[in-house]
C-alpha cells in the first residue's frame, strides 16, 4: 500500500493506494471512531463491493447502505436530498461518517450531502474508478448539476481520507477505464511533462489493466493534484490549472444532456482543444498539439465532436463557474507540462471550434 498526504493547514488527510483495502476499511477507518455509518453506492457498484465494504465496516460502527440511481443524469438535488433523507433515518448525528462508496458522481453526492448535513459531518471516499481515484476524490470539491451547467451547486468539503482499491479496476469497462485516463493525461500536460511522456509510453499496459503501471500512474496524479490542492485549496488561484479542458469538456457534457459521452471522455476532447487553442495563441508548436492529439486517441478517447452549435457551446462556457463578469478564462498550454491561466481572444476561440467540429 502506497500512503500520499494531502497537506492542508490544520486539517490533513491520507490517500492510501493499493489492492485490497476494501477488506480493511474497518482498521483503516477506526482512528474516526464514528457513532454511525452510512455507505452510499450506486445501482452498479454496490452489487460488486457493498457486501464486503459493509462487513469491513460493521465492526467499526453500525452500517447502513444507501444506493444511487448512479450516472451524470442523475447527480442532481433530488439525489442529494435522498441521502440527507437516509442519514436522518439512520439518526446520524455529526459524529457520524459518510463513505462513498463509487465513482466520481457518488463522491460529489454523498460528500455534498456530508457538507450539509447538520452543517456538515465527516465522510470518506472509496473511490471505484480511474477517474474518481487520480482525481475527483481527491481535493474536496462537491456538489450537483444544474440545467444550466455542470457542477454548479456544491461545496468545498475535504474528506477524512481518501481509499483506492486498485483491485476494484478490475471490474471498470474499457469506456470507463479510458475516460480516467483522460484525468491522468491532463495531470502530466500541466505539471510534469516527464510524467506525461511516461503515460504516454505505458498506454497499452494501462489499457490492460497492469497492476504496477496504474499504481504507479495513480499515485503520481494523486500528489500532483494534492500539491496544487495544499497550495490553494478553494481555487483562488493555482487550482484553476487543474481544469485543464474542463471549461471545454463541461459545455460539451451539457450540450449532449449529461448521456452521450462520460466525463473523461469529454474531457480529452476538452484537452485536444486547449492544446489547438495554446497554438493560436503563440504557445504551444504542431508537433506538441499532434503529440496531445496522439496521445488521447491512444488512450481510445474523442479528441473532436463534430456537430454541435459554436454559440450554443459559447454560451454554456460563459456560465460556467469558472466565468467573471461573463468573461471565460481558459487554461492552456505554455508547454508540456507547464499550464497558465488565459482569457481568450473571441476570433481565436471561434476558431478553434471550427477546427474541433463545431458548427
Amino acid at each position: 500500500m502506497r500512503r500520499l498526504t494531502v497537506d492542508l493547514a490544520g486539517r490533513p488527510y491520507d490517500i492510501h493506494i493499493g489492492p485490497g483495502l476494501l477488506d480493511r476499511l474497518g482498521a483503516l477507518l477506526q482512528p474516526l471512531r464514528p457513532t454511525r455509518l452510512l455507505v452510499v453506492t450506486d445501482l452498479c457498484v454496490g452489487p460488486l463491493y457493498v457486501v464486503r465494504a459493509k462487513a469491513a465496516l460493521s465492526a467499526l460502527a453500525s452500517t447502513e447502505v444507501f444506493e444511487l440511481a448512479g450516472g451524470e443524469t442523475a447527480k442532481n438535488m433530488q439525489a442529494v436530498e435522498a441521502v440527507l433523507d437516509a442519514l436522518f433515518a439512520i439518526g446520524a448525528d455529526r459524529r457520524s461518517v459518510v463513505v462513498a462508496l463509487g465513482g466520481g458522481v457518488v463522491g460529489d453526492i454523498a460528500g455534498f450531502a456530508a457538507a450539509i448535513y447538520m452543517r456538515g459531518i465527516r465522510f470518506v471516499q472509496v473511490p471505484t474508478t480511474l477517474l474518481a481515484q487520480v482525481d475527483s476524490s481527491v481535493g474536496g470539491k462537491t456538489g450537483v448539476n444544474h440545467p444550466r451547467g455542470k457542477n454548479l451547486i456544491g461545496a468545498f468539503h475535504q474528506p477524512e481520507a481518501v481509499l483506492a482499491d486498485t483491485d476494484t479496476l478490475r471490474t471498470l469497462p474499457p469506456r470507463e477505464l479510458s475516460a480516467g485516463l483522460a484525468e491522468v493525461l491532463k495531470h502530466g500536460l500541466l505539471a510534469d511533462a516527464d510524467y506525461f511522456a511516461r503515460v504516454r509510453r505505458d498506454l497499452p499496459l494501462l489499457l490492460a489493466c497492469d497492476e504496477t503501471a496504474l499504481a504507479e500512474a495513480i499515485a503520481r496524479s494523486c500528489e500532483i493534484k494534492a500539491g496544487i490542492v495544499a497550495r490553494d485549496e478553494k481555487e483562488s488561484g493555482d487550482r484553476a490549472l487543474l481544469n485543464l479542458g474542463h471549461t471545454f469538456g463541461h459545455a460539451i457534457e451539457a450540450l449532449t444532456g449529461y448521456d452521450r459521452w462520460l466525463h473523461g471522455e469529454a474531457v480529452g476532447c476538452g484537452i485536444c482543444l486547449a492544446a489547438d487553442l495554446s497554438q493560436r495563441l503563440g504557445l504551444l508548436g504542431r508537433a506538441d498539439v499532434d503529440a496531445v492529439r496522439q496521445a488521447v486517441d491512444a488512450a481510445r478517447l474523442p479528441t473532436r465532436i463534430d456537430g454541435l452549435s459554436r454559440a450554443a457551446a459559447l454560451e454554456s462556457m460563459r456560465g460556467d463557474k469558472k466565468a467573471e463578469a461573463g468573461e471565460v478564462r481558459f487554461i492552456v498550454l505554455e508547454r508540456i507540462g507547464c499550464a497558465i491561466q488565459r482569457t481568450v481572444p473571441a476570433d481565436a476561440l471561434d476558431a478553434t471550434l471550427a477546427a474541433g467540429g463545431y458548427r
